[in-house]
């Protein structure tokens, strides 16, 4: 199947591509864009994997679905064009970052600066419909992102998985622990952010680990 990627991805997912899940849950998509409002836009679905190629990964964040309020959505998890009001689990990553290391880099809610450096901003689900939170959970966006970090995992060294919340936690059974550094932490939505997110030094755990493996840490 011809899915428009980024060419190292196309590489690693090309069996993905082909299975039967993933034929079905084109077959949903392609008519769920043509009958309803859907974000992000078609050309903005692969956005994560064209901005972090497969051989420049070296963090992975993994969101939940896509926002579901229109303009927000951009492909990136936790992401908003810049243009965009924060949103409030964002402004709260921003927090962190300022309490854990600092200074931010950031002056708004476009994350691609953080892609371009090697981390992957991961949903689990990959569309929404228009203000319909979780709606295309279960059609089997999650079977192929539990694939693509597999395959993460088990072909790579020395990453770092960031799972905030405990949506996140579960995908955490596909990686292998003694390979890579997984940092675990309740998310950052102000109804959980008071319970473990302020104050988890993810960032700066994050660029330490990278550090020490000789990596290049990433601008916050």
């Amino acid at each position: 199947m011809n899915v428009k990627i980024e060419a190292s991805w196309q590489n690693i997912l090309a069996d993905e591509f082909e299975k039967e899940y993933f034929l079905d849950l084109t077959n949903f998509v392609k008519k769920a864009y043509l009958h309803k409002v859907i974000y992000p836009k078609p050309a903005n679905l692969f956005a994560a994997f064209n901005l972090c190629p497969f051989d420049k990964v070296k963090v992975v964040i993994l969101g939940q679905d896509p926002y579901h309020g229109q303009g927000q959505a951009t492909g990136l998890s936790f992401s908003v064009p810049e243009t965009v009001g924060i949103p409030p689990s964002l402004k709260n990553i921003f927090k962190e970052i300022q309490n854990d290391i600092g200074q931010s880099n950031l002056k708004n809610g476009d994350l691609s600066h953080w892609a371009e450096q090697g981390v992957l901003l991961l949903n689990s689900t990959l569309t929404v419909e228009a203000h319909k939170a979780g709606s295309h959970k279960g059609k089997g966006w999650e079977e192929f992102t539990d694939s693509v970090i597999s395959k993460l995992s088990d072909q790579k060294e020395n990453l770092v998985f960031l799972l905030w919340g405990n949506y996140a936690k579960q995908k955490g059974s596909h990686i292998d622990r003694n390979k890579h550094l997984v940092l675990e932490s309740s998310h950052p939505s102000p109804l959980s952010a008071h319970t473990g997110w302020f104050g988890n030094h993810h960032f700066s755990q994050t660029n330490n680990y990278l550090k020490k493996h000789n990596l290049v840490p990433i601008e916050w």
